[in-house]
């Protein structure tokens, strides 16, 4: 073995990250197989690779027996013992038998074989390093696409972004850079294959996670997200830490932390809103920007009625439902919503047991005063 392949070996240990012990195995691995076929020999040899020296040598390895019935895999205990005394019946002799002309044979047979294994390493090592990275975030550079997929670069390997991943306000082009959520790394014949999404909603959980340092370090928590990709988004946050804002630390001084998301997201609406235990509370912070009078609540079928202003109905159901849709999703809660007259109508509201809140009792109260002057 030649001292220029020594030092392709440690290029190659260097450059693909490769650990010279796997290398070795796939270099002795080609060259038995390659003595066996090109001498047809039986099964029973071993290569010694010496990288210090660049030499191998071939082996057989024969078990000691009385009788020798097949001599390519036996040899007698007589002619083992002229080898060495000290050799016993079902010993196992090894007798070099490394053919002239092996090396050239080798190198001609083995480089496919070689090439297959570390191939094969090279696959293993990035499968390792990406599914450690399922669901998360990376930035890309968009490579190429057709009508099904578009191929983002993550480095070492090209991920799929399927066609009902792809945001439907964006436009791709080639060399664009890209924030993706790894959705899954499988293992294949071709090597490890990577799916990314721009409309998961881990990839805007993790955006606030990069962008937040109160999320980043558990001081605020992302209890929920909806999101309709390309739209509009909803995120319940909460802070165990009652000196904390969770909203107003994901909204950041003047809206810059939430901006950056949107800026990442061109221009998608994201609705920032309080988590609470109560479901009265939380349905009425999930329907935000409107102004909810009443939650309504049925625990046995997980449904809510809620009572809304009448100027605030189409505000309450959003354009084609969204808002509605997407406070039901973020809460876990069917929600039913009502206009004040209907629901008045029905007798549903104002409810006896209801108390008023702060903020209607404080209503009340102007309006009293108003009257009075």
């Amino acid at each position: 073995m030649s001292s220029e392949l020594l030092d392709a070996l440690i290029l190659l240990e260097k450059d693909k990250g490769i650990s010279r012990d796997v290398i070795i195995e796939a270099i002795e691995a080609a060259l038995v197989s390659a003595y066996r076929r090109n001498f047809n020999q039986a099964q029973n040899v071993r290569i010694d690779l010496n990288l210090d020296s660049g030499t191998m040598r071939v082996f057989a390895r024969k078990e000691v027996v009385e009788e020798v019935f097949d001599p390519r895999l036996e040899i007698s205990l007589e002619d083992a013992q002229k080898i060495n005394q000290n050799y016993v019946v079902e010993d196992i002799v090894e007798l070099e038998v490394t053919p002239k002309d092996f090396g050239r044979i080798a190198a001609q047979t083995a480089k496919q074989v070689v090439t297959q294994r570390v191939r094969e390493a090279e696959r293993g090592i990035i499968y390792s390093e990406f599914i450690d990275r399922e669901e998360d975030i990376m930035t890309g550079i968009v490579q190429r696409q057709d009508p099904k997929f578009i191929y983002v670069s993550l480095g070492k390997i090209e991920a799929i972004l399927p066609a009902n991943e792809q945001m439907p306000n964006e436009q791709y082009k080639a060399h664009d850079r890209i924030k993706v959520f790894l959705t899954k790394v499988e293992r294949t014949t071709k090597g490890p294959q990577i799916y990314v999404s721009r409309t998961h909603p881990g990839l805007l959980k993790r955006l606030f996670e990069i962008e937040v340092p109160e999320i980043f370090d558990g001081t605020v928590e992302i209890r929920s997200v909806a999101r309709e990709a390309g739209d509009r988004s909803k995120i319940s946050v909460h802070s165990d830490n009652l000196e904390v804002d969770p909203v107003g630390a994901c909204v950041g001084p003047k809206g810059t932390r939430v901006q950056a998301i949107v800026n990442e997201l061109k221009g998608e609406k994201i609705d920032i809103v309080k988590w609470s235990d109560d479901p009265v509370v939380f349905v009425a912070n999930a329907l935000s920007p409107s102004k909810v009078l009443d939650v309504i609540v049925n625990e046995d079928e997980k449904a809510t009625t809620v009572v809304v202003p009448d100027y605030q109905l189409s505000l309450a159901i959003g354009k084609r439902g969204q808002n509605a849709r997407l406070a039901a999703k973020l809460t876990g809660w069917k929600i039913d919503i009502k206009p004040e007259s209907e629901a008045r109508e029905a007798g549903i509201y104002p409810r006896e047991e209801k108390l008023l809140s702060f903020d209607e009792e404080e209503f009340a109260q102007d309006d009293q005063e108003f009257e009075l002057e």
